[in-house]
C-alpha cells in the first residue's frame, strides 16, 4: 500500500518510484538521483579501457620511459607461457594480435565507441586470455588477476549498452 504524499510529509524517492512507476529515484524536490548504472557504466568502461591501454603501454616501455620493442620481447615470452599449448610458431602472431586488440578495444572503450560490440569483444578477449592462463598455469592465476571478473564486467557493459540508442552504437536511420 502506498502512502499518499501530503503537505506535511513530502514524498520520498521510493514513494515516487511506486506511484509513478519510474525506474530512476527522484529526490523530494523533483531532482533525479543518479542511478548506480548511470555512474557505474562509464566507470567500468573507463576502468576496463584504461587497463587495456596500460597493458599495451607497458609492453612498449611507456611506464618506464624506455620506449621501444625491447620490452615487447618480454611480452612475447609471457605470451608463450600463457599459451604453452600452442605451437611456438604462433606465439609472435598471438602477441601482436592481443596487443592490437587491446589497443583498439581500450581506445574504443575510453571514447565510448560502439559500446555493445566493444564490450562483447572485450569480454571475449578476456575470457580467452583467462582460459589460456588456466590451461597453462592453473586456475589460480586468472583468478588472482581478476581476468574472469573483468570479462564478466565487460559482459555487464554489453548488457547495459543493449537498446540504449547510443548515437555511436549504430548508424542513423532515415
Amino acid at each position: 500500500m502506498t502512502r499518499e504524499p501530503s503537505i506535511s510529509t513530502p514524498a520520498v524517492a521510493t514513494d515516487r518510484i511506486r506511484e509513478e512507476g519510474s525506474a530512476a529515484p527522484v529526490a523530494p524536490h523533483g531532482t533525479p538521483i543518479p542511478s548506480l548504472e548511470r555512474m557505474g557504466v562509464p566507470y567500468a568502461r573507463l576502468a576496463l579501457g584504461a587497463a587495456f591501454l596500460s597493458a599495451v603501454a607497458s609492453r612498449f616501455g611507456v611506464w618506464t620511459g624506455n620506449l621501444g620493442l625491447a620490452r615487447f620481447d618480454n611480452f612475447v615470452r609471457y605470451t608463450a607461457e600463457v599459451n604453452a599449448f600452442m605451437p611456438a610458431s604462433t606465439i609472435p602472431f598471438l602477441a601482436w594480435s592481443a596487443t592490437a586488440a587491446e589497443l583498439f578495444l581500450g581506445t574504443a572503450l575510453v571514447l565510448g565507441l560502439w559500446p555493445r560490440r566493444v564490450a562483447l569483444g572485450s569480454a571475449l578477449l578476456l575470457a580467452m586470455f583467462g582460459t589460456a592462463m588456466a590451461v597453462s598455469q592453473g586456475l589460480k592465476s586468472p583468478l588472482d588477476y581478476s581476468v574472469f571478473s573483468a570479462s564478466a564486467g565487460a559482459l555487464l557493459l554489453a548488457s547495459a549498452a543493449r537498446g540504449t540508442g547510443h548515437p555511436r552504437s549504430s548508424p542513423p536511420r532515415g
